[in-house]
């Protein structure tokens, strides 16, 4: 018996002939009907109708298609419409280790078998990755996610003229159950209409290895906040650093798609600043991003107590690094307010030597907050950041400030405008020292600029207040 199903949401059907052996993909769009290449299957593996469902999968057609081999349990075989003018290829094998009667659902991707004997159901994503791989074809088998679970059960309000209300529990996984794509449940005996939705919150509880939780929820359409709650959790400060190499593989993963996005747009600008005439074509974007700004801001900090957050900001940085992107402000921030209270000089130097930190004028002058009298070091590194950005200027006033007003004219002089310093406001600095003979190395300093300047070792009155000269001329050589 031959027969034909259809998929509403990429508007193409499969018309089956010779028993159900011979599948023909057809797409339809207004006004046009393109029949694609058939798919074979063998004399003994001609299927029914009911067996077969019409999906889209990550973008793609699919064939999806319930079969028992011999003496084994059923499975989905799912064949690919990879592109036109090429047959569909068996891509999946979706095992159930169950025998019985199967429904299925798609809901954002994820492929639901029902199974009606065990009131359960299975979730499949074939996005996620598997060793194993039928010999021959070479298409994926993959295994449920989870165990099976029922789905959460309902209840309906049961008419009644008495205030309180009554309800019922309905029974699941009914034989009066009629399912259609992508997430649709009929009960013809209730008359009651459901929509399939994934709870990804109660997923994360289910899925115990976190690395292959983050890799099906960034497959997910609203995986992104249930990410950052996961990786809050696992920095929480009970968190004694034992999965460090489970974060560290996870902000390999989220960066790698963070870089990927980068290089599109950075692609996209050049192609717009091209004079090529031919368009280029646009990426398609992910559907979960989490950039710097999303971990600096939902997740780091939130958990800036935390007594593993030096490590966790390293290992974050570093993954970064490793896939060449540049640590924001924020984040280069967080992490010298951590190493600086932990005392870790060592490490911090090590990070500004090797560029590590976003380095910036900004951010040197927050180092340069940090600083004190007990750890000049901090100070230090701080003027050779500000020295790395040619930041002449700020390194003059910091100087002026703490009173290295000789210093401050060695460098004052390398800078372009050395004839036009400002005379008064070296000597104010040089005053307050409190030091005779840096005062009068500064004053002396001046008076030779003017008399190679104007040939006179006078300072004009509107650039020197008289106080200078009394005292001058208490300075005893």
């Amino acid at each position: 018996m031959n027969w034909f199903s259809y998929c509403p949401v990429s508007k193409f059907a499969l018309l089956s002939s010779n028993l159900g052996t011979i599948l023909t993909p057809v797409i339809l769009k207004p006004a046009t009907i393109t029949k694609l290449p058939r798919l074979e299957l063998g004399i003994d593996q001609g299927c029914m109708g009911k067996d077969v469902t019409l999906a889209q999968l990550y973008g793609t057609n699919a064939i999806l298609i319930l079969r028992q081999p011999p003496n084994r349990p059923f499975e989905v075989v799912i064949y690919l419409l990879n592109g036109p003018g090429l047959a569909p290829k068996k891509s999946h094998i979706l095992k159930l280790g169950q025998s019985g009667r199967f429904a299925m659902n798609v809901v954002d991707d994820v492929v639901i078998v029902h199974h009606q004997a065990t009131a359960s159901s299975m979730l499949f994503d074939i996005a996620l990755s598997s060793s194993e791989t039928e010999h021959g074809t070479g298409a994926v088998v993959h295994s449920p996610i989870i165990p099976a679970k029922p789905i959460r059960p309902f209840q309906l309000e049961v008419p009644s003229i008495s205030l309180d209300g009554k309800t019922m529990n309905c029974e699941l996984y009914t034989k009066d159950w009629v399912l259609f794509q992508p997430n649709i449940v009929i009960d013809s005996k209730l008359g009651c209409l459901w929509f399939v939705q994934l709870k990804l919150s109660a997923l994360c509880a289910l899925i115990t290895d976190r690395l292959r939780l983050v890799e099906f929820l960034l497959q997910r359409s609203d995986g992104k906040t249930v990410i950052l709650s996961v990786l809050k959790d696992m920095m929480s400060t009970t968190y004694s650093g034992t999965m460090l190499p489970v974060l560290e593989s996870i902000f390999n993963k989220l960066n790698a798609l963070y870089k990927s996005v980068l290089d599109s747009e950075l692609q996209s600008q050049m192609a717009l600043m091209s004079l090529a005439k031919s368009p280029m074509k646009v990426p398609t974007p992910p559907r979960v991003l989490i950039d710097q700004a999303d971990m600096y801001t939902i997740v780091f900090s939130t958990i800036i107590d935390a007594p593993q957050m030096g490590k966790i900001l390293l290992l974050y940085l570093n993954s970064l690094a490793r896939n060449g992107i540049n640590a924001n402000h924020e984040l280069s921030k967080a992490l010298l307010i951590d190493l600086v209270s932990h005392k870790q000089f060592d490490t911090l130097q090590f990070l500004l030597k090797y560029s590590a930190l976003n380095e910036s004028k900004a951010l040197a002058c927050f180092l340069l907050s940090l600083s004190n009298v007990d750890y000049p070091v901090i100070s230090q590194m701080a003027l050779d950041m500000l020295a790395r950005l040619n930041a002449n200027e700020i390194i003059l006033e910091v100087l002026l400030e703490r009173g290295q007003v000789i210093d401050a004219l060695r460098l004052a002089k390398q800078m372009p405008g050395a004839d036009s310093l400002p005379a008064r406001k070296y000597l104010e600095a040089a005053f307050k020292t409190g030091d005779p003979l840096i005062f009068h190395s500064v004053y002396n300093f001046f008076q030779m600029k003017n008399v190679r300047l104007r040939g006179c070792p006078d300072f004009l009155k509107r650039k020197l207040h008289v106080v200078y000269r009394s005292k001058s001329s208490d300075v005893k050589m």
